[in-house]
Formats: structure tokens, C-alpha cells, sequence
């Protein structure tokens, strides 16, 4: 018998706009073009390539802020056309990562809390290609946890004085801004009060930036220490106390893409190389599993899309396509395992057209799916709660 709060949950079937087949193809004609020039190693994890002039040139086309306001370097165009833009770079393998955090969430966030003199000094950088950003959420001994994050921000005379850590901070190294998570007051008994957001310039504020080297031994990862760091007052952004809300409508747009079902599509398409055009019953089984748990992935996320679009909060939503996209991910690497007598070795950066080196590099950045963006732990509470279970 299903739950009787389960009719909270909204998937309604997306209805695709008719410009989206013509804007597909665009973007089809533009990587191949590009990636015939470029030649870039082809995975579709969003953070495996870092191409600031990559970025700059899918700008040029319009294609980063794309649904926003043209006054700020925007397109005004729809989700779903922007959706598709977003799932065609994946499936290319195309070096996003630049422009990735801003583009999918820090700029929306500044468009909906943010000041008017932060949306007009930033998102125009941002929609040219020039700016990229970085999430300051994860904290050490917090995990996803982040009504326990211990930085905090004091207010000053000038402004506000940070103190504390943030961990995981992918790019931080090289991007211009961090949108941080910090608390400025009491929790209350609910744990989620006390919590602002503050807008953190990485180059000229004067924090520390320390690599963390993940198991493919790239670095990607940083911590950002806060050590006596002051800022301006007019960097918090929203309201002071207004952190919870703002950092969870935040994560919607985070959790909910195709990004999270897709990371592993470049395995996917070479397992089916792989095992050829006459697959045995073992096989077809296999492959014709995976493909229709992609398919009702890619629609529930496309629904998703769809109610950000028209200003809803579809949180919970959002939580299980993560949670369903991250099984399907581990699930592709699993399939492969079973389906094909093959022993993972080398990486796939040594040779592109190597199943085993491919197989290998799928296997060691497998675990980072499940934890960046919240924990499978986290992302089943807050589905629980959502469906009145807790």
C-alpha cells in the first residue's frame, strides 16, 4: 500500500518545447566540431575537465546563464532548453567544470537572495565565461551534515570577521568566488537557525587554500581555511539567518540534474562498444536494464528541471533523482563487471580506446558520486522526512 503522504511527490512527464530539437542539434553540430579541434579525453563526469577557454567559447554561444535575465548576459530561455544544452556536454564528455558551479547554482542563488549591486558586479562575469565559482558547504567532521557547521561569521565595525574551515572545495585553486555557509547565530532547537551565506572572493579576501589530492592523484579538491578573515558588510548574501532556506533551495538545483545519472555515461556507451552488436542473453539483459533505468531517470529529472523552472521547491524530488542516479552510476560499473570477463587496469587517460583502462578510472572516482552533494545517508533522511516518515 503506498504511504499517503506519497502523492506530495510531483513527476509530472515533461513535455519537451519543439525550438529544444533544433538548439540539440546546434549543440551536437558545436562539440563535434569542437572536439575534432580539441580532442579532449571523453568522460562525462562534470568534474573531470577544467577548460576555461572551453567555457568561454560555449559562452559565446550563449550557453551559460542561459536562463537568465538578459540584462545580466542571459538568454532568457526556458529550463528544459537549458537542460538539454546541459545533457548534451555531458554525454560529449565535453571539459565543463569551469563554469559548472556557477552556472547551475551559484548564479541562480544570487538572482533569487542575492543584492542587486552582487547580481549586477557578478553575472555578467559569469555569462561571459570569466567567472567561476566554488562551494563552501562541507566542513571537517561535518560531512553533509551542514546544520552542524562550526565556521563562523562576527560582525565587525567594517563588516564580518570568518573563522573556520571548509572542505572538499572543488576548484578552489583556480576559481574567483565561493559562496560559503557560515553560522551567525544560535541554531535553536531545531539545529537549522543561525545560518548565513556570504559571497567569498577566493583571490583577495585572504584565505587559505590547501590541496587535498584525491586516488587519481589530481587535484581538484582544496581546503579553505578562515582565519581572521574580514569581509565587507554588503557580502552576506539574503538575510542574516536566512542560511537553511537559502542553502536548500540551493542543493535543488545541485541534486537534480542529469549530471547525476550521467557521470558514468561514458562507460555506459563503451560497455555497449564493448560487447558488440550480438550480445548473449546475459548481456542483453544487462544492457537492456541499465538503459531503461537511464530512460525513467532522465524523465524524472526532466520533471524536476521542469518545477525549478516555474519557481517550485521540489527538494525532496530533487533528493531521489540523486539518490536513484547515484545506485544507477554504481550499478553501470557493477553491470560491466558481471556481463564481461575483463580485469580493470591501467587509466583511461593512457589510452581512450581501452575498455579495462576505462573500467579502471570508473572504478577509483566511483565513491565521490555518492558523497559530493550530500551523502546517500542524507539524501534518504531528507526523503523520509519528506514523505513524513521521520
Amino acid at each position: 500500500m503506498p504511504h499517503p503522504n506519497a502523492d506530495n511527490l510531483r513527476f509530472p512527464p515533461p513535455r519537451l518545447p519543439p525550438e529544444v530539437a533544433a538548439l540539440r542539434a546546434e549543440v551536437r553540430a558545436f562539440l563535434a566540431e569542437s572536439f575534432s579541434n580539441e580532442a579532449w579525453p571523453r568522460n562525462s563526469d562534470f568534474g573531470a575537465g577544467f577548460s576555461p577557454d572551453f567555457t568561454r567559447k560555449i559562452a559565446a554561444k550563449g550557453w551559460v546563464g542561459m536562463t537568465w535575465p538578459k540584462k545580466y548576459g542571459g538568454q532568457e530561455r526556458s529550463m528544459l532548453e537549458r537542460y538539454v544544452v546541459t545533457e548534451e556536454l555531458l554525454a560529449a564528455g565535453a571539459p565543463v567544470f569551469a563554469h559548472w558551479i556557477a552556472d547551475r547554482q551559484s548564479g541562480p542563488l544570487l538572482l533569487r537572495f542575492g543584492s542587486e549591486a552582487q547580481r549586477e558586479t557578478v553575472l555578467p562575469r559569469i555569462t561571459a565565461g570569466e567567472c567561476f565559482f566554488s562551494i563552501g558547504m562541507s566542513e571537517p567532521d561535518s560531512g553533509s551534515d551542514l546544520a552542524s557547521v562550526r565556521t563562523r561569521a562576527e560582525r565587525t565595525s567594517q563588516g564580518w570577521r570568518l573563522n573556520g574551515a571548509k572542505v572538499w572545495t572543488s576548484n578552489a585553486h583556480h576559481n574567483h568566488f565561493m559562496i560559503t555557509l557560515c553560522r551567525t547565530g544560535d541554531a535553536g532547537e531545531d539545529r537549522h537557525g543561525g545560518l548565513s551565506q556570504f559571497l567569498i572572493d577566493l583571490k583577495n579576501d585572504g584565505v587559505a587554500i590547501n590541496p587535498i589530492i584525491n586516488m587519481l592523484g589530481g587535484h581538484e579538491f582544496n581546503e579553505v581555511v578562515f582565519d581572521d578573515v574580514e569581509i565587507p558588510a554588503d557580502r552576506l548574501i539574503g538575510g542574516e539567518g536566512d542560511g537553511w532556506r537559502q542553502v536548500t533551495s540551493e542543493l535543488a538545483y545541485e541534486r537534480s540534474g542529469p549530471e547525476r545519472f550521467l557521470s558514468n555515461f561514458h562507460v555506459f556507451r563503451a560497455l555497449v562498444d564493448e560487447v558488440g552488436p550480438s550480445p548473449d542473453a546475459r548481456q542483453a539483459e544487462g544492457l537492456g536494464r541499465l538503459a531503461s533505468r537511464l530512460w525513467t531517470l532522465r524523465r524524472m529529472s526532466l520533471s524536476v528541471a521542469a518545477m525549478l523552472g516555474a519557481g517550485d521547491a521540489p527538494d525532496v524530488e530533487a533528493a531521489i533523482v540523486k539518490d536513484l542516479g547515484n545506485r544507477f552510476e554504481r550499478e553501470v560499473v557493477e553491470t560491466a563487471r558481471m556481463i564481461l570477463p575483463l580485469q580493470p587496469s591501467g587509466l583511461a587517460g593512457a589510452n581512450q580506446n581501452d575498455f579495462a583502462a576505462t573500467m579502471a578510472e570508473a572504478i577509483l572516482r566511483l565513491p565521490s558520486f555518492t558523497l559530493r552533494g550530500g551523502t546517500t545517508e542524507i539524501m534518504r533522511s531528507i526523503i523520509a522526512r519528506g514523505l513524513g516518515l521521520r
